[in-house]
């Protein structure tokens, strides 16, 4: 975990209560410009979602950066956290984090099996990006 990350997750982790956490991480994310149409295509869909999500992945001067969009608000602020969390990290970094952020953030607890299986799907689609330009 770089020193931005930690930083990030630390600013989350002043607000006590995991709810509100979540709440916190929700609103953020509806600052969060929509991606743009016609990004919102099945090559940026990421599969294992129930809902959809779209992950648009680029490299830049050797770290990744990460846009992303979803159907519903909660799955789109979750979503926007990890792209948040790995976003300007090394391909190195990425794929050698363990960490689950939204774990570390208490948030897992409060959601569905599903929801929890689809953002590893996204955890994992991140990691498989940063493998495959390592």
């Amino acid at each position: 975990m770089n020193d931005r990350q930690r930083q990030l997750l630390d600013d989350f982790l002043l607000i006590e209560n995991s709810q509100e956490r979540l709440t916190a991480v929700v609103d953020r994310a509806r600052r969060l410009p929509p991606l743009p149409s016609e990004l919102r295509i099945d090559a940026n869909r990421v599969q294992g979602c129930i809902s959809q999500v779209w992950l648009v992945p680029e490299l830049r001067d050797g770290r990744g950066h990460f846009r992303c969009d979803a159907d519903g608000p909660l799955v789109k602020g979750l979503v926007a956290f990890l792209c948040a969390y790995f976003d300007g990290a090394t391909r190195a970094e990425i794929v050698a984090d363990e960490t689950d952020p939204l774990d570390v953030l208490g948030l897992l607890p409060n959601l569905s099996p599903t929801r929890r299986n689809g953002l590893a799907a996204v955890r994992a689609a991140i990691g498989a990006f940063a493998a495959r330009h390592a």
